[in-house]
Formats: structure tokens, C-alpha cells, sequence
């Protein structure tokens, strides 16, 4: 291990070594359970050849970073060919690579890379839906009687009193508008539920599946290590596409996740799936929107269902949008916060479920800017403390690039002219057009994008101080963020009390304690407290106790435990000071404490 921080130098001394009859392990041991994974966008994170896109040999020259930062899978968004309507979740063939990010060999190149580092690739399986330029929606919209017709969802039109066409259902669209498009050459509408561009496959026509179960084995075949499945849990849809009920009145469309969202034959469906995954001993990962209860989600994650290994649920990314969507404003409470990470936490260790623990990917902001500071005088404290408060919890570990860095989003006097997201620039023009442009509608939706906005996660990884970050010799896709010359990946790397190293002591404090921390139980602490996070890991007789300031200034707090006798294992701030009843945790401080 290269460099670590003092905060981890001290703690590997008082580690203690496990007490094997003090130990129970209600959950079944597996190695992803204890690995970590590192999301790779691939467009934003590394150029090879000078086109001002990241691409796969970019990310074979950074094979030794992940290694030094300790994760263990890579996972890699979509590198498919694709029209980049969605950045590459509109696939137009699903095995082979788009150009633009390489080759087969540079995939293989990579595999091989990884693995020779005892690390582990997952790909993205984006199945719910495909590009409209796929053969298969080419041939299913020729024409009616095409064989490929069902391999998609025709339906047709609805009438209103007045005798117009109407779409056959009230569902929108998470890009906006309806769910459906109106093709006349055959007088029907096909469903995407994003995207017009990416027609929704219909799971229900067997040959559906057969496809999807070749490209698995396709991959698996190739050596790759496992999937993100890309809203798996919409596989499904209600038979007879009922309308969505009504939640936002006055909407001609609406929601209808309640037709969708778990469908009535997901389980089998992903059953179908799991089976050939365990022929792979290969690692699956399923990205489930719109799924608030626990008891829904055992289903596809119990260890007897041998569905999925964990899915990436919504709730905590989703706390701060407000009735009218992601766009509208709500502010989050700590005690929200509080009630979902003790559900998921407590139910899925009571359970036999398994979390995936992330605050950023591809689609979410910065968590510095949206959830703590990113203030100069807070933010690599806050980076720290965010990292802090998600690696001791119970599940696999998620870091999405430049997170490890403290990476912020996009300075909030940028122009909507540097957008590229579709989810937001779509937004904005249905917007201008429903309000007549009303200046003040409009200011209120940019301060959301400044929050929340997809393309805050998108701006290419900062590498070095040089020209573009070190991302790239051309211009980039996307803008470089303008902090890069002092927040990048150079001034970090072994860099004492840096994000980085930070970073690399949790993952691997948390690999060091992993009775503890990968298979132990959870127990919130002071759970009335609007300021502070506090949680402790126990297994047996041994205890961690994990503190988190949430506030951008100082929060007398009186431990719920004895903390007198306790060893600071890792911490943000200096000389953490226990000898007191009361803890004055400094601004955004966080540390985690073994109790002896």
C-alpha cells in the first residue's frame, strides 16, 4: 500500500484481529459483498486519442490508479455503438464497441489489464430499452407484419371526444412529453419511457429474452466479471397498459410507475437471468427506480431469490425533489436521510439482502454541492465526510469517478449553453414553452439544474493543473470544470490528508474490519439529531462507531456510547478529541471510532 494517510497508518495498529467465537455472520460471506467499485463514464474520463472524447484506451492508461485507490471492480458505462441520443444508453448493437471509444481488442486489452491487477470489469446491460437505430426496431417498424414487430410495444391509438388522436395511455416520458410516439406509416404508437429515440423491447415476446440471454453469455464468454442492469425493474408493464392515476393534477401526462415498476413477471424474468449468472459465479447489480419499500426489493436480492446480488435504490438521490419532479424544489432533512439508510440497512441485514452504496453516478450531481459544501474553506472536508458517512455501512461500496478527488458541479454562473444533458435541456425547453418563458419559473428551474443536473457528473475527470485537466489534447465534449488547477487527480495522489487518500484509507480500513463492517450489524445513534449522523457497526463483542457532521459549523454532541476508551481509526480533522461527555465536532467533521 503506497503512501497512506497518517489518519491510517495510526489505524492499522489497532486493528483488532477478529474473535471468531464472538462472530456471527447472519449474512453468507461473498467476495463482492466486500469489494468496492469505481463507475467509469467513459466519454468524460480519460482521452487516448486527441478527438476530445474519452475513450477505452484512456482507461487502460489509469489501470494502476484503481489499483492504488484500492476498489476492486471497474465498472464501465455503456461503450456500445449507439447515436449518443443518451449518451450511450440508446444502444444500436449490443456486441460490438462503439468506434468512437475503441475496439473489441481494446476491450479485451482491457479485461486482460484488469485482471491481471486482481480486479474485476462489470459492464452496463441496458435491456429495457434500445436505440431506435437498432436492426431490431428497424425491422419491427418496416412494418405490421414484420417478425420483429413483438419484439417491441405497438399499440394503437386512442380517440378523444372531439375525434383526435391521442396516445393509447396518460404515461410520460422521464425525458417529458408522453411515453409514446406516433408512427403513420402504421397508424400505431410504440412506448419509450425515456427517450422517443429508445423504444421499450417487450419482454413478454420469448425470443425477447433469448436475444438478452445471448448477449449475457456473449460478455460473460469474453471474461467479463458481471452487470449493471440498467431500470431492470421495468421490464415488466401491467398486461392491458392501464392510465396512471392522477398525482399531478393538471398534467395531461403522468407517471405510471405503478404499472411498470415491479412488474408482474420481473421475478421471473430476472430468475431466468440469475441462473445464467451463477453458471458465471459473475456479479450482478440491478439500478431499480421508483421502489420505496424494502419488501419489494427482497424479492429480486434475498439470497434464497437468486435473482440479483444488491440493486441501487433512489431514495436517498431522490430526497430532494420536490412534487413536480426532479426539477422542483425541496429542501432535505436530516431526519429523511436518517429514516431511509436505517430501513435499507436494518431490513437488508435482518433479511439477507444486500445494499449498493452510492451517492454519485452518471446521473446525479456532486454530492460536495448538492448535500454539504463545496465551499474552499469546507470542501475537502465535506468530500471526506461524505466518503466517511457511506463507507462503513452495510453493503458494496460505489465511488463514481472524480468522486475520490471531491469533485464539485458546474460553477452557477455557466450558461445553459454548456449543457449537454437531454433529461435537462429537455426540461428547460418544455419549460419556456408551458410558462411563455416567466422569468421567474425560469430562475427557480436553473437553480435546480445548478443542484441537480446530470451534467454535473459528466464534466471530464480533472487528471492534472496542464491544459483540459489532463483529460484531453482537443477541446472537450463537455467543458472542463474551472477549479481543475487546483482539484485534480496530481495534487492528490499520495498526498497526505488529501480527498484521495482519504478515499483509499476508508476502502481499505474497511476491507481491514470487514467482520465488522462488510457483515456485522447496523444500530443508529442519537437519531432525534438534526445535524449529526452517527451509526455503529457491531459483530460480536466488537463495536465501530462512525460520526458525521452534516453542518458548516461547530455541534456540541453527547454520544449515545462510551467513546472514552475508543481508538480513532480515521478521521478528517486532526486530534479528535473523546475525553469529554460532550464531542464539539468541528465544521463537517466526521470520524470512525473502535470501541475497545
Amino acid at each position: 500500500m503506497d503512501s497512506p494517510s497518517s489518519s491510517f497508518t495510526q489505524a492499522q495498529s489497532s486493528v483488532m484481529p477478529s474473535a471468531t467465537q464472538e462472530i456471527s455472520t447472519p449474512v453468507c460471506e461473498a467476495w463482492w459483498k466486500e469489494a468496492s467499485v469505481y463507475q467509469i463514464y467513459p466519454s468524460s474520463f480519460k482521452d487516448s486519442n486527441g478527438d476530445g472524447i474519452g475513450d477505452i484506451p484512456g482507461v487502460i492508461e489509469k489501470l494502476d490508479y484503481f489499483k492504488n485507490l484500492g476498489v476492486d471492480i471497474v465498472w464501465l458505462c455503456p461503450v456500445y455503438p449507439s447515436p449518443q441520443v443518451d449518451m450511450g444508453y440508446d444502444v444500436a448493437d449490443y456486441c460490438d464497441i462503439d468506434p468512437q471509444y475503441g475496439t473489441m481488442a481494446d476491450v479485451e486489452r482491457l479485461i486482460e489489464g484488469l485482471h491481471s491487477r486482481g480486479l474485476k470489469l462489470l459492464m452496463d446491460l441496458v435491456v429495457n430499452h434500445t436505440s431506435d437505430q437498432h436492426k431490431w426496431f428497424r425491422e419491427s417498424k418496416s412494418s405490421k407484419d414484420s417478425p420483429y414487430r413483438d419484439w417491441y410495444i405497438w399499440r394503437k391509438p386512442r380517440y378523444d371526444e372531439n375525434g383526435e388522436r391521442q396516445p393509447p395511455n396518460n404515461w410520460s416520458s422521464y425525458f417529458g412529453g408522453s411515453a409514446w410516439e406516433y408512427d403513420s406509416t402504421s397508424d400505431e404508437y410504440y412506448l419509450h419511457l425515456f427517450a422517443k429515440e429508445q423504444p421499450d423491447l417487450n419482454w413478454e415476446h420469448a425470443p425477447v429474452r433469448d436475444a438478452v440471454h445471448d448477449i449475457i453469455r456473449f460478455w460473460l464468454d469474453k471474461g467479463v466479471d458481471g452487470f449493471r442492469m440498467d431500470v431492470i425493474n421495468f421490464i415488466s408493464k401491467q398486461d392491458g397498459l392501464p392510465d396512471a392515476t392522477v398525482k399531478i393534477p393538471g398534467a395531461k401526462f403522468q407517471w405510471g410507475d405503478e404499472h411498470y415498476a415491479c412488474g408482474p413477471r420481473l421475478h421471473e424474468y430476472l430468475q431466468d437471468i440469475g441462473k445464467i449468472l451463477k453458471e458465471y459465479n459473475a456479479f450482478s447489480v440491478g439500478e431499480m427506480p421508483a421502489v420505496q419499500d424494502p419488501k419489494e426489493v427482497i424479492k429480486s436480492v434475498g439470497e434464497s431469490r437468486r435473482e440479483l446480488n444488491m440493486i441501487f435504490n433512489f431514495e436517498i438521490v431522490d430526497m430532494d425533489h420536490g412534487d413536480g419532479g426532479k426539477f422542483s424544489p425541496h429542501k432535505w432533512e436530516m431526519q429523511d436521510l436518517k429514516k431511509i439508510v436505517n430501513k435499507w440497512q436494518t431490513f437488508m441485514y435482518k433479511n439477507k439482502g444486500w445494499n449498493a452504496l452510492y451517492l454519485e453516478n452518471h446521473d446525479q450531481a456532486r454530492t460536495v454541492s448538492r448535500w454539504a459544501s463545496d465551499k474552499p474553506a469546507y470542501r475537502a472536508l465535506s468530500a471526506k465526510m461524505l466518503s466517511t458517512f457511506l463507507c462503513f455501512q452495510s453493503g458494496t461500496v460505489f465511488v463514481y469517478q472524480g468522486q475520490e478527488l471531491g469533485m464539485a458541479n458546474m460553477p452557477a454562473d455557466w450558461e445553459m449553453t454548456e449543457h449537454r444533458d437531454l433529461e435537462t435541456l429537455n426540461h428547460w425547453e418544455e419549460l419556456k414553452q408551458t410558462t411563455g418563458s416567466d422569468a421567474a419559473v425560469l430562475e427557480i428551474a436553473r437553480k435546480e439544474y445548478q443542484l441537480k443536473s446530470r451534467d454535473h457528473a459528466r464534466t471530464p475527470v480533472q487528471w492534472d493543473s496542464s491544459t483540459n485537466a489532463g483529460f484531453s489534447a482537443a477541446t472537450p465534449w463537455i467543458r472542463v470544470n474551472d477549479d481543475y488547477k487546483e482539484w485534480n487527480a496530481a495534487a492528490q495522489v499520495a498526498k497526505p490528508d488529501s480527498v484521495f487518500e482519504h478515499w483509499k484509507s476508508a476502502l481499505a480500513l474497511r476491507k481491514e474490519l470487514k467482520d465488522i463492517i462488510v457483515y456485522g450489524d447496523f444500530e443508529l445513534l442519537d437519531e432525534e439529531n438534526d445535524d449529526v449522523f452517527a451509526y455503529a457497526r457491531s459483530n460480536g463483542a466488537q463495536k465501530v462507531v462512525v460520526v458525521c457532521n452534516f453542518r458548516d459549523r461547530e455541534i456540541p454532541w453527547s454520544p449515545q456510547v462510551d467513546l472514552h476508551s475508543g481508538k480513532v481509526l480515521l478521521a478528517n480533522n486532526p486530534e479528535v478529541n473523546l475525553s469529554q461527555k460532550t464531542v464539539n465536532l468541528r465544521s463537517f467533521e466526521a470520524f470512525v471510532c473502535q470501541l475497545h
